[in-house]
């Protein structure tokens, strides 16, 4: 078998883009994988280009031989959009492999470890409060509409939800240091923000009842100081994660160590290099994986690098059904998943997009058995939705508020 084309889609959905590669061969088997970035979709792309030539008439099937070649070609540049670009054809390539033999990726890898994998209800609150327009959904404006929220959440069977600093009324979330221009880099917790947060998540307690775990997730938008004392707020609600992303895993071991609030990070690391620090100095209690930055045959090498340490994983996934069914691969994979990310609230044509959708019960997704992924993209839906690159200047003047 034979590589005889590369394409690559990016995708417009609604506030950020997907971005998928498609690989096809001389026996008309095809592969699909995602890459999605929200800010550098065509530095992925450009990457995807210049490997290209080396790729064609290489055998898909020898992933790990291709993942070998590709690193090697792109070791000046290691990390960031080169390894996105390697992670969605890595992706790819088995997708090409397990559907050759008639199998499942997680049977490829020697699964299922599981026939299910709890979920929880990404971004809730966080898409609506600043594109409610775009989902058709109830805007977020105040403490109520929060509490209604986490009484839906509950309401359609989910067991866990992850939000982050919502400021209802204000269109937005907590920016911190993520929006750039004067004044926004230095990454504080202002005073009246602790009582704000405390009240928010307050307020999905109350809303969901103590059975529904809660996570809140901080991004980059705080130094040390800062999530030391939401840490400490937070520590009366027996969250199931406080989400951090932070470069420096001693920074996170002191967090960690000075408060009850489990931690949770790594959705930015890539290999097991960068994850190795942080597992050897225990930095956090839960750690993310990102399949289609890092894609699947890494994800299950640093997944099972985390058992070594006993630590348990869950993957980040914001992305498109066809990141969530790849997710749920990787979870019927591994022993030690903790839960996995889904996005519920989404583009209204998301579910066309993918030949078959997520079979969620009482929040847990189905795992996948058919062949491969157990999906694919439409490519007529894809193209329907075209990602216009100027998008990216309104997302990050308008989309975020620093307050």
């Amino acid at each position: 078998m034979k590589i005889t084309d590369i394409k690559t889609f990016i995708v417009d959905a609604g506030w950020r883009p997907w971005m998928f590669v498609k690989v096809e061969t001389d026996e008309g088997l095809v592969g699909w994988g995602e890459c999605s970035d929200g800010k550098s979709p065509h530095g992925i792309e450009g990457v995807i280009r210049d490997l290209k030539p080396s790729l064609i008439g290489k055998d898909p099937r020898a992933f790990e031989m291709r993942f070998n070649e590709m690193a090697i070609n792109t070791r000046q540049s290691r990390w960031g959009v080169a390894a996105k670009a390697l992670a969605g054809l890595d992706c790819a390539f088995i997708d090409i492999k397990a559907k050759y033999h008639g199998i499942s990726v997680a049977e490829l890898f020697g699964g299922p470890t599981r026939d299910k994998v709890r979920v929880y209800w990404s971004h809730c609150g966080s898409s609506r409060i600043r594109h409610a327009d775009i989902l058709g959904t109830p805007p977020i404006e105040t403490w109520a509409d929060v509490t209604a929220l986490g009484k839906e959440v509950k309401s359609r069977g989910f067991t866990a939800l992850k939000t982050n600093v919502l400021l209802p009324g204000e269109n937005a979330t907590f920016g911190g240091g993520s929006v750039g221009g004067a004044g926004t880099t230095d990454q504080i917790a202002p005073k009246w923000l602790i009582p704000h947060i405390e009240t928010l998540i307050g307020t999905f307690r109350d809303a969901v009842g103590d059975d529904i775990d809660l996570n809140l997730d901080l991004n980059f938008h705080f130094k040390t100081e800062g999530c030391l004392r939401i840490a400490k707020v937070l520590e009366q609600f027996d969250m199931l994660w406080l989400e951090i992303d932070m470069y420096d895993p001693h920074s996170l071991r002191q967090i960690k160590d000075s408060t009850t609030t489990r931690i949770c990070t790594g959705e930015n690391l890539f290999y097991m290099e960068q994850y190795l620090p942080y597992f050897e100095n225990h930095s956090a209690d839960m750690f993310m994986i990102d399949v289609p930055w890092n894609g699947f045959s890494q994800s299950k090498k640093i997944g099972d690098l985390a058992e070594v340490f006993q630590h348990n994983v869950a993957p980040h996934n914001y992305y498109s059904h066809l990141s969530s069914f790849v997710s749920a691969s990787l979870c019927a994979t591994l022993p030690n998943v903790r839960i996995m990310e889904i996005d519920i609230d989404d583009v209204p044509w998301k579910d066309d997009l993918t030949t078959t959708t997520p079979e969620i019960v009482d929040g847990y997704m189905t795992v996948p058995t058919s062949p491969g992924w157990g999906t694919d993209i439409n490519e007529d839906v894809a193209k329907e939705h075209p990602w216009d690159e100027n998008k990216l200047v309104s997302v990050t003047s308008h989309g975020y508020k620093v307050i």
